[in-house]
């Protein structure tokens, strides 16, 4: 399916965004490891979440949908003593929280996805689940993996090598699954989600801080409570709409129900610092979790430097802000960035050859990019874009496309699905120009 935008002024009005694709993943996940049934609520249903509820129901878990509730129910008993396969699609977040589930259950199995999966590097998970005791076997490090039934060890401290909520939380579902007593190291703070939510559930998992990162210690005997679950809204996906207002002209919209944890909340630390004018209001707790409503209007923005320390808060969302940096005057660096290779695509390689074509001016290496912006870009002919297979990339252009008097073409935008499956119909409502071909 392809897409396109071209130049849309006063976009106007109150949206909700979608649930959060990875507290989505994650609370259907924790949520089988409940000795009770639970309910969960503003669940995402995108092609990654569902492709982590089929693979937990290929584990013998019952999970049923009913409208918008997702059920998981008391089921651990119903696990496979045989050996099951799960393919997790385009999925890497279910990929890698799933082994760690897998290797802490003792379950023999086989983990698949789909072609940009299996390109993806899994030593970073398969290392240290070995060291705590599982048997894995890859395909030179990528998926397939195979997981032999194991029992893991009682106790590890690992020292995180870099800073990823993906292999922190593989790691914390391996070891709460296998009642292992697990300390980590981080030097790099990254998102928090499981430990919230396992906090949440009831789970003994401390936080201590120091100065440079902090240590995470989930202790043993673990009792969870089971009790119902809300998934906020997902700021990553709101990030589009904020950018999308701060860009074009005369534009004012309010985003309802968005999850601000703190460790997601950087990118709008960097707007504001870019002089965007944004407001949080309504805020409140939710399941542990941080929401507010945002208030974004037009905006001129100027370039700044992105430390690396901000990087790993940043991760998801550095496609849109380098589309905020394209409009915004003067240079805007982002140095760090080399995780950014190895996700549904290289999006570092898409970002610069999306950024070409629509004439911005842009340095880059192997993990960083300066992007010199202009308030008064814009393009004289149509031109085409390829996404690569990749939603963010796909969404990020389609924005930029709203600043451009001649259409921006997107390949490939049927993966918007896999996190915003209302992307148009949402866009639409403020008045925005994106339609598919």
């Amino acid at each position: 399916m392809k897409a396109y935008s071209k130049r849309s002024n006063n976009l106007q009005g109150t949206v909700t965004c979608p649930g959060d694709k990875s507290i989505s993943q994650r609370s259907v996940i924790i949520g089988s490891l409940l000795d009770e049934d639970i309910q969960i609520s503003g669940f995402l249903f995108a092609e990654d979440p569902l492709s982590t509820i089929g693979a937990l129901r290929n584990l013998g878990h019952e999970i049923e949908i009913d409208d918008d509730i997702v059920s998981v129910k008391n089921s651990r008993k119903n696990i496979s003593d045989q050996k099951v396969s799960c393919n997790l699609g385009n999925s890497g977040t279910g990929f890698r929280l799933i082994s760690g589930l897998i290797a802490g259950q003792e379950i023999d199995a086989e983990l698949t996805g789909d072609d940009s999966l299996s390109k993806r590097p899994m030593n970073r998970i398969i290392n240290p689940l070995n060291e705590m005791g599982a048997k894995i076997e890859s395909n030179k490090g990528c998926a397939p993996l195979t997981f032999n039934k194991s029992q893991l060890v009682k106790e590890f401290l690992y020292e995180m090598p870099i800073a990823s909520a993906q292999l922190k939380s593989c790691l914390l579902l391996a070891a709460i699954s296998s009642n292992m007593k697990l300390t980590l190291h981080e030097n790099k703070v990254s998102r928090d989600h499981t430990e919230r939510m396992l906090k949440y559930f009831g789970a003994n998992i401390t936080t201590k801080k120091y100065e440079g990162g902090q240590d995470i210690i989930l202790d043993t005997n673990n009792k969870l409570e089971a009790k119902d679950y809300s998934v906020v809204g997902d700021f990553s996906s709101a990030s589009f709409l904020i950018v999308a207002a701060l860009i074009t002209k005369d534009s004012s919209i309010t985003i309802k129900n968005v999850g601000i944890n703190e460790t997601r909340f950087t990118l709008l630390e960097i707007l504001k610092k870019m002089g965007s004018d944004i407001n949080i209001k309504n805020r409140s707790i939710c399941c542990g979790e941080e929401v507010a409503d945002i208030e974004v209007s037009s905006s001129a923005l100027s370039g700044i430097s992105i430390d690396e320390e901000s990087i790993p808060k940043i991760i998801d969302e550095i496609p849109i802000l380098s589309i905020a940096a394209s409009f915004a005057e003067g240079e805007t660096s982002i140095t760090g960035a080399g995780e950014l290779r190895f996700k549904e695509s290289d999006r570092l390689m898409a970002i610069e050859e999306g950024l070409n074509k629509l004439g911005v001016s842009y340095k880059s290496s192997d993990d960083s990019i300066v992007i010199m912006g202009n308030r008064d870009l814009n393009i004289s002919k149509e031109v085409n874009i390829d996404s690569f297979g990749d939603h963010r990339i796909a969404m990020s252009f389609l924005i930029a496309g709203l600043r451009f008097d001649s259409e921006v073409h997107v390949n490939d935008c049927k993966n918007i699905d896999t996190s915003f499956p209302s992307f148009f119909e949402t866009f639409s409502s403020l008045g925005a120009n994106i339609k598919t071909v």
